[in-house]
């Protein structure tokens, strides 16, 4: 090989001819938001604060046409940035200019725009695209879920890519416009209002608004044949749910379960404060996942959970995701006892409301099931790890640090959390050290060692720790099974297909 030999001084001078002076600030957005759980997911670079979503989908061939329209502002000197997708892109557009792209690694769409964008620029990003979800995997495997009648895209911690191109990550939060085109005789339901409806030659169009800030994994799309119900909580709100009409045997169990929604929002609004979105529902697709997710105002539930019968204990901790993990998002992955710890610990208050068992009896249940050395312990709910993120532990021991928190700064300064927290952070996203910081501002306490105790020790709080919470350590008591405990335990694969 031969080198041809450039002085220094003719280098620069050739450079500078081939480079505006202020080129040398731009450079690629990073291809993975920083999340140290999932360091591939979200995209550095930018923001986005609006998706619009135009779709037309065939249940019977599996085939999704889409044009995203996404409104973002950069965050640095951009020349270009990522997506995370997966379905075949057509064309993309920024700012009205067509732009290159490519796809690399698993996910991402990555995109050069006809000329860099400068920091603080707002960008309109259009790509048209069209596929069949159904046959996209990535890392092994999919969160696309065909249904005999057509489809839903509803997982954690990720279900954008397989629909939709976004910034996968639930501290990019955005208000959403989804509008899709489905064969008549069909709906399309989504999250937050319908808007309206339009047919022609053969297709329906439904049209939904999701117009408070919404993480991409909360947002949910089910096509297929259902039956609809509305009313209105005590307060106003909207309530839309929807059965697939193929339920079978399931489907009286789940409307038993689901229809309570409105009930359990006006009870859930007592201990968190108003509800935060302009609907809420939850809809029954005929799938074999057996999962339920909080999908934002419009939950998901399997089947399988109304197979042993109506079931209010899941719907509670999916209704009060709407507050912890919804309105309140995670700031990271690692922070998903927020979310898990305290919608479980809603089915403890909910088992006391019914008179199946107090909060308190559930955590000393919860302390006394589990010895020292059950690796239960080892689990720390405060930073689990991302093979540990949706663990019993994070449930349960998750819940029970709640309870010791209640116990150790009292009844008065604890409800006052439950309720400020919500609205102290409404719409954003914080972090355990944010909650833990907090606590002790509405408590006047400080809690470090006792955050470090119950929630980041991969161990079992010691007896005296324990007793200072007011959980028990072993009494005949804290083994009797509380009466609501099988129906919280079958709530358990909430988030586990």
């Amino acid at each position: 090989m031969h080198r041809r030999l450039i002085a220094p001084g003719a280098l620069a001078a050739s450079l500078l001819l081939a480079i505006p002076a202020s080129a040398a600030s731009y450079s690629p957005g990073a291809p993975g938001i920083g999340d140290p759980y999932y360091p591939a997911y979200g995209n550095g670079g930018y923001d986005v604060s609006h998706y619009d979503l135009r779709l037309k989908y065939q249940p019977r061939t599996d085939e999704l046409e889409g044009t995203a329209t996404l409104l973002a502002t950069t965050k640095q000197d951009l020349s270009r940035f990522d997506l995370d997708f997966l379905l075949e892109v057509s064309e993309v557009r920024v700012n009205g200019a067509k732009a290159s792209f490519t796809t690399s690694g698993q996910h991402e769409l990555e995109i050069t725009p006809a000329t860099p964008l400068p920091k603080g620029t707002p960008i309109t990003v259009v790509v048209r695209y069209s596929g069949v979800p159904s046959t996209k995997s990535a890392y092994g495997f999919s969160t696309w879920h065909r249904t005999p009648d057509g489809a839903v895209a509803a997982d954690e911690p990720e279900a954008a890519w397989w629909w939709y191109p976004s910034n996968d990550h639930p501290s990019d939060k955005a208000t959403y416009d989804v509008s899709v085109a489905v064969p008549d005789g069909t709906q399309a339901i989504s999250n937050g209002v319908l808007q309206s409806t339009s047919s022609k030659l053969g297709w329906t169009r439904y049209n939904w608004r999701s117009d408070k800030p919404q993480a991409t994994y909360l947002t949910t799309l089910a096509v297929g044949r259902f039956d609809i119900t509305t009313g209105k909580t005590s307060d106003g709100i909207p309530v839309i749910n929807a059965y697939s009409k193929d339920l079978g045997a399931n489907d009286g169990a789940a409307r038993a379960s689901v229809e309570r929604t409105g009930e359990l929002v006006d009870w859930l609004s007592g201990y968190f404060g108003p509800y935060p979105f302009n609907s809420v529902g939850g809809y029954v697709p005929n799938t074999t996942t057996g999962y339920a997710l909080e999908t934002q105002t419009r939950v998901y539930y399997s089947p399988k959970q109304f197979a042993n019968g109506s079931n209010t204990s899941v719907v509670v901790h999916e209704l009060a995701h709407q507050w912890y993990g919804d309105d309140v998002s995670l700031a990271g992955w690692k922070d998903i006892w927020i979310n898990e710890g305290f919608a479980r610990y809603a089915q403890w208050l909910w088992s006391e409301h019914e008179g199946e068992g107090t909060a308190q009896e559930l955590a000393d249940y919860v302390y006394a099931s589990h010895p020292a050395d059950d690796a239960f312990w080892t689990v720390k709910p405060g930073d689990p790890g991302p093979d540990n993120q949706f663990d019993i532990a994070v449930y349960d021991r998750g819940a029970l640090a709640v309870q010791a928190l209640r116990n150790e700064i009292g009844d008065d300064a604890f409800f006052a959390v439950l309720k400020g927290w919500p609205k102290d952070h409404a719409y954003g996203n914080a972090s355990v050290g944010d909650f833990q910081k907090y606590a002790e501002k509405v408590s006047g306490t400080s809690l470090a060692a006792f955050f470090d105790t119950w929630l980041f020790q991969p161990s079992k709080p010691a007896a005296p720790a324990a007793k200072g919470a007011s959980i028990a350590s072993r009494s005949a008591a804290a083994t009797v099974q509380p009466r609501s405990w099988k129906k919280i335990a079958a709530t358990n694969s909430a988030h586990q297909g």
